[in-house]
């Protein structure tokens, strides 16, 4: 099967504005090969609605519409799903959050299999942060997350975060980043 990663953006920041984490990202990905499928979703453009957890209530969920259909659509047509996620208060922004809830909702919607069509895809996560202790507890939460899913947790990229431009700055990550995406067995 060919390749078809999904790189959910995660960053609060402003529209048009790439923070340290997508350049790292974008980086990396422009080291795989020609023609590998990639779909970049930046998750606070899909105004995905607040969840409500109705799972011991209603117990199921209708098929999703809007945002939430366009993210269903594209974690099912992945082989490899991306979180590009900063650390912001030493987790996960609340975009990337939000997703994750409502995978709970799309584990119930009737007939969409939603958990048996993820298992074995590739989760990786890049992320920035002041200091790669601070990330551990978000790459913990994403890892536990594939492994619930079934999905094979691939190693995580970390670079240095603040001020714009200073990822880049890491003369060494810069280059390491180039072979990240493309290592999988």
């Amino acid at each position: 099967m060919d390749r078809h990663l999904l790189f959910l953006v995660a960053s609060s920041r402003e529209a048009g504005h790439i923070g340290n984490t997508e350049a790292l990202a974008r980086h990396a990905a422009e080291a795989l090969p020609a023609g590998t499928r990639q779909t970049w979703l930046r998750l606070a453009d899909l105004a995905l609605p607040p969840f409500v957890d109705q799972r011991h209530t209603v117990g199921q969920y209708p098929p999703p519409e809007g945002g939430l259909k366009t993210l269903a659509d594209s974690l099912l047509d992945c082989t490899d799903l991306v979180a590009v996620s900063p650390v912001y208060w030493f987790s996960i922004p609340a975009p990337l959050k939000l997703a994750l809830d409502h995978w709970s909702g799309l584990l119930r919607v009737p007939g969409l299999d939603f958990k048996a069509r993820m298992a074995g895809k590739r989760f990786w996560v890049v992320s920035t942060s002041g200091h790669r202790a601070k990330a551990q507890p978000q790459f913990d939460s994403l890892a536990l997350c594939a492994e619930f899913m079934g999905m094979r947790w691939m190693p995580p990229l970390w670079g240095p975060g603040g001020a714009p431009g200073m990822v880049q700055g890491d003369a060494a990550l810069w280059a390491s980043a180039r072979d990240w995406l493309t290592a999988v067995a």
